[in-house]
């Protein structure tokens, strides 16, 4: 058994649920992960997160995408988020140097976004600057609602195989 796995099954059940849920909180999929326990192994662990996550409907990965705060939307994540900080700690890193115009206009694409598509902006933003994300952005928020839902939860399953990376020194 290697250390992630080691340290998911070593938690009660109810710490295992909050652990998963700070991961990606569609409960289908924490519920599955929870059924798959005990891991033999890390790699065991990240097949689990991917045969789950391709079970997962639309609104399974709505669920999801409602935990996130709005890239750039630092009051949120400071707040809203405090629960998962820890494993979230970084990921949008790349809005902190950003410029006002810069921050000004993601908040606007992403209200947009948000409009046009009914969830916000998923992006997995670990190593991405605020001007990546807003080009992301723009060249995403012409694309039709199904290829945004499934772009959208292959970087919400980016995001929780990271957050998973990450249990082992929660």
């Amino acid at each position: 058994m290697t250390f992630i796995a080691s340290t998911l099954n070593g938690l009660n059940a109810d710490d295992a649920r909050t652990a998963l849920t700070n991961c990606c909180a569609a409960e289908k999929w924490v519920e599955g992960m929870l059924a798959a326990r005990p891991f033999a192994s890390d790699e065991a662990l990240f097949a689990a997160c991917d045969q789950v996550a391709a079970t997962l409907a639309e609104p399974d990965w709505l669920e999801a995408f409602a935990a996130h705060p709005l890239i750039g939307d630092v009051d949120s994540l400071r707040h809203r988020y405090a629960a998962t900080k820890q494993l979230a700690a970084n990921e949008q890193a790349g809005v902190d140097a950003a410029s006002e115009a810069t921050l000004v206009e993601l908040a606007e694409l992403n209200r947009a976004y948000s409009a046009r598509f009914g969830f916000i902006f998923i992006v997995f933003a670990t190593g991405k600057r605020a001007d990546e994300m807003l080009a992301l952005l723009k060249s995403r928020i012409g694309n039709s609602r199904a290829q945004e839902l499934t772009t959208a939860a292959n970087e919400q399953l980016q995001i929780t195989r990271l957050r998973l990376s990450k249990l082992a020194n929660s």
